[in-house]
């Protein structure tokens, strides 16, 4: 197979490689696209090792079919069209994955499209809905509203019946796209404060952050009594000087999960009720794929600097 390869901090490369097998319970999925991930730009730069047993190819999520079964798979067959998440391994040709990390797609769904969702719904329902717990009802917070996993959180927050629906974004026309996408108050947060507005305008239930630093502390002043604020990411530092008073008065829960290393048994719960909760959501197109751009695989580096620069809005996805 063909695959985007390179050692941390070195230039990916298209190189030859064995095709991985299935092994118990798993398939190979012939790529028909794999999706771009910040986490991709952490491991590439080092700072983010896949876990014992992943493949050291960058790549979270692809779309694709079917090629192959391993023993003991249940449910998928050669032939399928599915989409998946991984723990490593999509910026290739083929790829292995679990098969209790797949999601069937369904004749006259775009199958490219189709790799938008994978690592954006199951990060959102595992943090904002099974970890913190959103109440339809309640109010959310959203930090990078039209990121890959903000598109997401604002839609299945929609869905769900949040109150309010905070998102912010770093312009008035990623704003306006996070207005499109279900946001009942987009803040740019260039030009506005955000945790002023949140609070002024009926304050969080739930909050999802992937900036850390000084928005811990925001975040913690923008939550209402009984707030939950968790974060999947930290892209401006994990340390912070914090006044925990306010968390206490306010009885506030803050917590931080990943999800690249947790075992096939919890992805395949978490796959479970996002079929259950909100795939259903995306096949009738009340939950859309917001696509930035595509790029080759022989153009992986492109595409990676595309992401760096930050000014993107929704997936970008890479065809082999």
């Amino acid at each position: 197979m063909k695959a985007a390869h390179g050692a941390p901090g070195e230039a990916l490369a298209i190189v030859e490689m064995d095709r991985p097998m299935p092994g118990k319970g798993e398939v190979l999925i012939e790529v028909a696209a794999a999706g771009l991930n910040r986490a991709d730009l952490a491991q590439k730069a080092g700072r983010y090792p896949p876990p014992p047993g992943a493949s050291p190819i960058l790549g979270l999520e692809v779309s694709g079919i079917v090629a192959e079964v391993g023993p003991g798979t249940e449910r998928f067959k050669v032939g399928d069209r599915v989409c998946a998440l991984l723990a490593g391994g999509g910026y290739a040709t083929h790829v292995v994955a679990d098969e209790g990390s797949l999601m069937a797609v369904p004749a006259g769904f775009d199958l490219t499209l189709a790799c938008c969702f994978p690592e954006a719904l199951f990060t959102v329902w595992a943090n904002v809905f099974d970890r913190a717990g959103l109440k339809p009802g309640e109010n959310f917070l959203c930090h990078g509203a039209t990121s890959g996993i903000g598109v997401m959180a604002l839609q299945m927050a929609n869905v769900w019946g949040a109150a309010k629906i905070f998102g912010t974004a770093g312009s008035d026309e990623k704003c306006a796209l996070a207005r499109e996408l279900g946001a009942t108050r987009a803040i740019n947060y260039r030009t506005e404060v955000f945790e002023d507005v949140v609070k002024a305008e009926g304050g969080a239930d739930v909050t999802l952050d992937m900036v850390g630093g000084d928005y811990i502390q925001k975040n913690i002043a923008a939550a209402n009594a009984d707030g939950r604020i968790i974060n999947i990411a930290y892209q401006d530092g994990f340390a912070a000087s914090v006044n925990f008073a306010p968390v206490l008065m306010k009885r506030l829960s803050l917590m931080a999960t990943t999800l690249r290393a947790r075992p096939v048994l919890e992805k395949r719960r978490i796959r479970d009720a996002v079929e259950r909760d909100f795939w259903p959501h995306v096949l009738s197109g009340a939950i859309r794929p917001v696509l930035d751009g595509t790029f080759p695989l022989a153009e992986a580096e492109a595409a990676l600097a595309r992401m760096n620069q930050g000014g993107h809005s929704g997936k970008i996805l890479l065809l082999p």
